[in-house]
């Protein structure tokens, strides 16, 4: 525990330091965070011997995760995201050819999907920090609810938990517990409405926290159930008492994505 909690400190501090600071800074945290936990990722699914189709799944994640529509990181070019995603499948696929099927369908399927779904979750978290309006704001009030939904359904959940959530994939977490993230999450994004009403309502504080405390346990979930799967605990060490860049930010990577696409911080 003591070194959960100095773990926690440090890394928090240095965390919040670079958000504060935004720009440069705060991308480059994010994207080192994002190649940690790609490798956390291949890893943990055995891919990391295959180097060629691991580079083409970190290049993947890198062209998903930078903001290339913001201005900070445009090249002037026309990005068609769709077309990336494309030839990244198709080389994959191409390689499972010429490999003679030593690297395999279900492995190419694996690198596309981990650079999908980090990528796409990391670049939500700078193109949130860079929002010319609010964009400090709105990061911590998604930062807050995920951190608040995940210590009241720790701790209302330990007092009160009864009924058991999903125990196939996650057998410590209840119904109870769930319930109790979810209505700590709109007091949290209440509390933001209070500071700074022109950015947030109060109707919009109550959606934007029911829904973040809904699918910041969902992703929770999402990575338990690939860890029972691959039948371990942490992603990595990297973090001592924590477990890898992965395990802090299972709801990261669904939250961030999930509000933007909703369009409901920007309504």
């Amino acid at each position: 525990m003591k070194q959960r909690i100095i773990t926690g400190v440090i890394a928090g501090g240095a965390f919040l330091g670079m958000l504060i600071a935004g720009g440069y800074y705060y991308a480059a945290l994010i994207l080192i965070m994002a190649i940690i936990g790609y490798y956390e990722y291949i890893r943990m699914f055995g891919l990391q011997n295959f180097r060629i189709t691991s580079i083409i799944g970190l290049l993947l994640l890198l062209w998903l995760a930078i903001p290339w529509e913001m201005d900070a990181f445009s090249l002037g070019i026309e990005l068609k995201m769709d077309a990336v995603l494309w030839m990244a499948m198709f080389i994959l696929l191409t390689i499972t050819v010429t490999s003679k099927n030593k690297f395999v369908i279900d492995q190419a399927a694996a690198v596309f999907l981990g650079a999908v779904y980090i990528g796409f979750g990391f670049h939500y978290m700078i193109s949130t920090r860079l929002l010319e309006t609010g964009g400090l704001f709105y990061t911590f009030l998604l930062f807050i609810c995920i951190w608040s939904t995940d210590a009241g359904a720790y701790f209302v959940g330990s007092k009160f938990g009864k009924t058991p959530l999903w125990p196939t994939i996650s057998p410590k977490k209840s119904i109870e517990g769930a319930v109790g993230g979810i209505i700590i999450s709109v007091i949290a994004a209440l509390c933001f409405a209070w500071f700074n009403p022109e950015l947030l309502s109060y109707g919009k504080a109550v959606g934007i926290g029911v829904i973040i405390g809904i699918i910041g346990q969902l992703g929770d979930l999402i990575q338990s159930a690939y860890k029972r799967v691959k039948g371990i605990k942490d992603t990595g060490t990297i973090l001592p008492g924590h477990g890898g860049v992965l395990d802090r930010v299972d709801s990261w990577l669904i939250v961030f994505p999930f509000i933007h696409w909703i369009g409901i911080l920007m309504q």
